[in-house]
C-alpha cells in the first residue's frame, strides 16, 4: 500500500472511531509500527490529527458563535419541533427562564395563552414575550450586537436572586467529556446561574450540537435534561447513561 493510500485509510478509520491505535493499524493495513508512527507524525504535522499515546485522536474543532439571523436560518423545522415539545412541558403558573438563542426563541408562539411569568436575557425574546401579551422580566447589562444577548456582571446579580421553576438554554455544543459549552465566558456564566436557580432545566440542542467543543464549559451533562431532534448513533450510549434525553424525532 502506498503511503497517500495509507494515510488516507488512517483518516477514515480516525473519523469513524475518533481514536486509532497504533497497533491495530499496523494490523489493518498491513505494516510495521515504526511505518505507522512516521505515517501519523507526518498527519500531525498536516495538522489532521494528534498524536497520543500508543496512537492519535481526531482533532475535535471548537465552533465559532453565529449571529442571531445565521443560527435561526439553520435546521428550523428540527428547530421548531424541539421547541414546540418544549412549550407542553410549562404548566400554568410556571415561572421560568428562557435563554438567549434560536430555539428558546422559537418556543415563545407555543406560550402564547399560558398563564407563566418569563425572564429573558434576550432582547429578541423580550420583545415577542411582550407582543403577546406574556409577563415578561428582561434582565439589565451590556448587549452583545450579534446574538442580542444581555450579558455582563449587573444580569448575574440579578439572575442570583431569582428562582425559576423551569429553565430553557440553549448551547453552542454538548460534550460527553466536557459537558455544555458556549464561546462567550460571560454568556456561560449567565447560563451556568440560571440552570442553577432552576428547579428543572432542560437543555434545546439539535443533532448538529453534539460532540464538538467550544470554548467555556457551562455545566456537566448530569445537570440538565437534553431535548433534541435527536442523537447520532456513534454517540447515543454515551450521553443516556449520564442523563434524560428526549428526541423528538426518534
Amino acid at each position: 500500500m502506498l503511503t497517500e493510500e495509507r494515510k488516507k485509510a488512517i483518516l477514515e478509520l480516525l473519523a469513524k472511531n475518533k481514536i486509532v491505535k497504533n497497533n491495530d493499524l499496523a494490523t489493518k493495513l498491513n505494516t510495521s509500527i515504526s511505518t505507522i508512527r512516521r505515517d501519523l507524525q507526518e498527519l500531525e504535522n498536516e495538522k489532521k490529527l494528534i498524536r497520543i499515546h500508543g496512537g492519535a485522536k481526531i482533532i475535535e474543532k471548537v465552533t465559532e458563535e453565529f449571529s442571531m439571523a445565521e443560527k435561526s436560518s439553520k435546521n428550523m423545522q428540527e428547530k421548531n419541533n424541539i421547541a414546540k415539545y418544549a412549550a407542553t412541558l410549562i404548566k400554568d403558573g410556571a415561572t421560568i427562564f428562557l435563554d438567549a438563542g434560536s430555539t428558546t426563541y422559537l418556543m415563545i408562539p407555543y406560550l402564547e395563552n399560558k398563564n407563566i411569568t418569563v425572564v429573558t436575557n434576550s432582547i429578541t425574546n423580550a420583545k415577542l414575550l411582550s407582543e403577546l401579551n406574556i409577563t415578561t422580566y428582561i434582565l439589565g447589562g451590556f448587549i452583545k450586537n450579534n446574538t442580542q444577548a444581555i450579558i455582563h456582571s449587573v444580569a448575574a446579580n440579578q439572575l442570583q436572586t431569582l428562582h425559576f421553576d423551569y429553565a430553557f438554554l440553549g448551547t453552542n455544543t454538548i460534550h460527553s467529556k466536557f459537558g455544555y459549552m458556549t464561546p462567550d465566558i460571560e454568556e456561560a456564566n449567565l447560563k451556568k446561574i440560571a440552570l442553577n436557580q432552576s428547579q428543572t432545566s432542560y437543555i434545546l440542542a439539535d443533532h448538529t450540537k453534539f460532540n464538538h467543543l467550544s470554548f467555556v464549559k457551562f455545566s456537566n451533562i448530569e445537570d440538565a435534561f437534553i431535548i433534541t431532534d435527536y442523537l447520532p448513533k456513534n454517540y447515543a450510549e454515551e450521553l443516556k447513561n449520564k442523563t434524560t434525553i428526549k428526541e423528538i424525532n426518534a
